[in-house]
């Protein structure tokens, strides 16, 4: 295995990407493609398409997500991304091994295509593929815990002792940021004649980053923002960039509420609280207080002000006592994955689960 090594974490919404042994991925991309059509050949059959990354401003309609809720739904697009990657790192580095994420979801085919891609198109000498709920443990510096990531396509809860995922405690739910987005954009552009796909992604994603929080009671942080009069707090005033202002209406601003009642925004399963709390209760008895003074949270939804504090807040007064439940944070865990496969790049424990062409090549 040589010594430089590539890291990339692939999400439903990002691709982080970077060599190891950084505090930081070096390359943050949209983890999206686009299909145009061909000068040559303008027909709509696939055969006929070009593909790029990211969104083409002449075809703004045309982009899509390789990756949705943790599964490759678009072998082609993510290849793409990968190769665009990999060309980038080795202008500084050419002969690098490659480690890269893979979600708990996957299904066996997607490790074989995985396997594929890398050694049969784009030529790595070698390559680990590790567990994404499994990197983030490792970037916290603890291996006994529980790790509750939400990111863009999902929201997933799973144990560890001993840098091992105890089975069968693994909980995912399928609501994640994009239907926090998805919510937003349907509650601002109700009306006929909204503006077009991308004013509106670049709409919410505003919102989303600079006026929602998740309070610490619905009802009481409902009743204080019905309370006051339209255009009293200019915190509620959003600018569009036509120089049109919108003011929020209060579940806009409390939109992240649905992580933790999602029954109020009519989507299916338990609060993330409550998956904790199951996730937990699905341990041996003795290893349930170490696990739950180690909750571990990270992916980008964390990072709205008030999460982890609700998430501990529920987690104490619900369930557990003060003295044994820890939410443990980072200032950079919306890169945990990516910050956790850094350091494992380097582990000798992991050197036996690498595996280089030439082993791919026998099998």
């Amino acid at each position: 295995m040589t010594t430089a090594t590539i890291v990339i974490d692939h999400g439903s919404a990002y691709v982080k990407a970077g060599f190891s042994g950084w505090n930081d991925p070096q390359l943050v991309v949209p983890s999206i493609v686009n299909y145009s059509p061909c000068r040559e050949n303008p027909g709509p059959s696939y055969a006929r398409r070009r593909l790029g990354l990211g969104i083409d401003l002449f075809h703004p309609d045309t982009f899509s997500y390789p990756v949705q809720r943790g599964r490759i739904l678009n072998w082609e697009g993510v290849e793409c991304l990968w190769s665009f990657i990999l060309e980038k790192h080795r202008q500084r580095h050419e002969d690098c091994s490659v480690l890269v994420t893979e979600s708990p979801l996957r299904e066996p085919a997607d490790r074989k295509k995985t396997l594929e891609v890398m050694f049969e198109s784009l030529y790595v000498p070698s390559l680990l593929l590790a567990d994404q709920l499994e990197m983030s443990l490792y970037a916290s510096g603890l291996l006994t815990g529980v790790v509750v990531d939400s990111g863009h396509g999902l929201t997933r809860v799973q144990p560890f002792h001993l840098g091992r995922p105890l089975q069968p405690s693994c909980k995912a739910l399928e609501f994640a940021g994009q239907d926090l987005a998805a919510y937003l954009c349907k509650s601002l552009f109700m009306e006929e004649g909204s503006p077009n796909r991308l004013f509106r992604m670049d709409t919410v994603n505003t919102i989303q980053m600079s006026k929602c929080y998740v309070p610490q009671n619905l009802g009481e942080a409902l009743d204080v923002r019905q309370s006051l009069r339209n255009g009293s707090d200019e915190s509620n005033t959003f600018r569009l960039p036509d120089g049109t202002s919108v003011e929020l209406t209060p579940m806009q601003r409390l939109a992240p509420e649905m992580f933790f009642s999602p029954q109020v925004f009519d989507m299916q399963g338990p609060s993330l609280s409550q998956a904790v709390v199951d996730s937990v209760k699905a341990c041996e008895a003795p290893l349930q207080p170490l696990l739950t003074s180690h909750v571990m949270a990270c992916g980008g939804n964390t990072l709205y002000p008030g999460f982890t504090k609700r998430l501990y807040k529920e987690l104490v007064t619900d369930h557990f006592s003060g003295a044994n439940a820890t939410v443990w944070v980072g200032s950079k865990r919306n890169f945990s994955v990516w910050l956790g496969a850094s350091v494992v790049a380097h582990l000798s424990s992991y050197k036996s689960e690498w595996m280089t062409k030439e082993e791919y090549d026998e099998r």
